[in-house]
């Protein structure tokens, strides 16, 4: 990499982070609220100046073939890093007595033992060595042993985006997953994961409620509430009522209630539901899939345009943890909004007051207000007025508030004598 030139009083001002390198180290994911957050933070520190690389790491033990590389890079085209790169954990690694151990806690349902475990025996990639790295923007806690390992070499401040308290997560995923028994305890998984997280210098958090819980968890380590920078949908000008959810456990209850508990009284209005969640119903759910298999339109590479076609959207959320990516979407968009509460956690704000959004808090209110929507004609002329929750997407989950944001919390930790850090 070519040697970048220092930057001017004026460059400073208008990119805090010019002439700096940020490497965002990641699981290995797409089409999911978390890699939506990835984008967004390429994104905003391009707009501050940086140079910013990829660091994609693979959850799957012996995944490091070119060709599974080649595969998420494909799937990823719209990840805006200067640079790119793959890692995981060899095929070899899994003979080690450390895989083995990490193996059987899984098979107990200790998530976070097998995935850092994984990211634990992955290479660090040989074309980072001619890198100079200024600062590490970690997602997800047990992608911290690789960002650990590489803040070592370099010598820079290490965030961390938690994204979610994830042992929550887990123990969710575990009420009706097989496992062996005893079933993987809540404190052993968080225990995993804050000891994980003591090696960060900061860690973000995605929603105020989180925010609380790890300050009174990891009451020495710096913390910051940044809220999430989601690219807007376009206005809904459509006819689809619609549901976007993608194939992760909270979204599959909240699909499951869905369609057992509030489809049943919604007669024959028609419902899409966008999302490659139709293959986790498919899986965990077949008497229901094949039931209501025509409400399934599965995978969309062009989510915009679905958004574009929509004239109400419904958020069944009944469970889960941290911020919802979905639900800020739906915000952006402007239409009218059917949603339980839930679909609303760590936002800091009471959706009871946003004119376009009706909560329900049970099936048979979740129906009544879908009939409602589906009853009178549409009125373009009340669509062209910024709806509430557009409002509200525009004030807490724009770009330029995310940039702002996050530049002011980097750019100090990059500061040695009252100069950027050269």
């Amino acid at each position: 990499m070519s040697a970048m030139p220092e930057p001017t009083t004026y460059d400073l001002l208008t990119a805090p982070l010019a002439g700096k390198t940020i490497l965002l180290v990641h699981p290995a994911w797409h089409s999911c609220g978390s890699y939506n957050v990835f984008v967004t933070q390429a994104d905003a520190y391009r707009a501050s100046g940086a140079h910013v690389i990829s660091l994609a790491i693979s959850g799957n033990p012996g995944c490091v073939a070119q060709s599974a590389a080649q595969a998420y890079f494909d799937a990823t085209q719209d990840l805006p890093a200067d640079s790119r790169f793959f890692t995981g954990m060899p095929l070899s690694a899994v003979a080690s007595p450390e895989f083995f151990r990490a193996a059987n806690a899984w098979l107990h349902g200790d998530y976070a033992a097998m995935l850092t475990e994984t990211a634990r025996q992955s290479a660090l990639p040989a074309e980072l060595s001619a890198e100079k790295i200024d600062l590490i923007h970690c997602n997800h806690f047990f992608c911290i042993p690789v960002a650990a390992r590489l803040r070592d070499v370099y010598g820079c401040p290490l965030l961390l985006d938690t994204h979610d308290l994830q042992a929550r997560q887990f123990a969710l995923r575990n009420r009706d997953a097989w496992t062996l028994r005893p079933k993987a305890k809540y404190e052993t998984m968080l225990a995993r994961e804050l000891a994980n997280m003591h090696a960060a210098d900061v860690l973000i958090h995605l929603n105020a409620e989180e925010a609380e819980t790890f300050s009174e968890l990891l009451p020495q380590t710096r913390h910051a509430l940044i809220f999430p920078s989601v690219k807007p949908m376009p206005l809904g000008r459509g006819d689809d009522i619609m549901i976007v959810a993608s194939a992760n456990y909270p979204n599959f209850l909240g699909i499951k209630w869905f369609l057992s508990e509030v489809m049943p009284l919604v007669d024959a209005v028609p419902i899409r539901i966008v999302g490659n969640i139709s293959e986790m119903v498919r899986w965990r759910a077949p008497l229901l899939y094949r039931k209501y298999r025509s409400l399934f339109a599965g995978f969309t590479d062009d989510l915009a345009g679905a958004y574009a076609k929509a004239a109400a959207i419904l958020l069944p959320t009944t469970s889960g943890y941290g911020i919802s990516i979905k639900t800020i979407e739906a915000l952006s968009s402007g239409v009218p909004l059917v949603a339980t509460r839930p679909a609303f956690r760590g936002m800091g704000i009471d959706p009871a007051g946003l004119k376009n959004v009706v909560l329900a808090e049970d099936a048979p209110a979740f129906a009544a207000a879908i009939r409602q929507l589906a009853a009178p004609p549409r009125s373009d002329e009340a669509t062209s007025v910024p709806s509430d929750t557009r409002l509200l997407y525009e004030r807490l989950f724009t770009a330029a508030a995310y940039k702002d944001t996050l530049a002011a919390l980097a750019a100090p930790l990059l500061v040695r004598d009252g100069a950027l850090k050269a």
